[in-house]
């Protein structure tokens, strides 16, 4: 469990890293999300619940999709949103992927949200870096 923990506080730290994403709990304190526009692009709920931490991202690249799918206890995410493609991935069940893994995962749902400008920002950025 103090892994999956670990795994949530690093891509919710990575996510608030993408250019202009924030943080909301439009539904309570228990319930965070990242948005980018005032779209979500990854739901992380809470650490604190009885459940194990996980996190839901939109994947629509099939590869990806498919990945994540293949996870232990992934399942396509409730209330519909598993039809537009968004996974849920539990991060304390053994061989959960790696933080590396769920960012790449997250930064590929903030960039089917994402304005042109903002993905340029996080290109340029990635850039500099390489």
């Amino acid at each position: 469990m103090k892994s999956g923990v670990r795994k949530w506080e690093a891509v919710r730290e990575f996510a608030l890293g993408l250019p202009e994403a924030f943080e909301d709990h439009p539904w309570g304190p228990e319930d965070c999300v990242v948005k980018v526009n005032k779209k979500i692009f990854l739901f992380l709920g809470s650490t604190d619940g009885p459940g194990q931490p996980g996190l839901s991202v939109k994947l629509k690249d099939e590869a990806l999709h498919g990945h994540a799918m293949a996870s232990p206890g992934a399942e396509p995410t409730g209330y519909g949103l598993g039809r537009s493609g968004w996974v849920s991935v539990p991060l304390g069940e053994q061989g959960a992927p790696s933080v590396q893994v769920l960012c790449e995962w997250v930064e590929e749902s903030y960039r089917t949200v994402a304005l042109k400008r903002q993905v340029k920002e996080l290109d340029a950025r990635g850039r500099a870096e390489g």
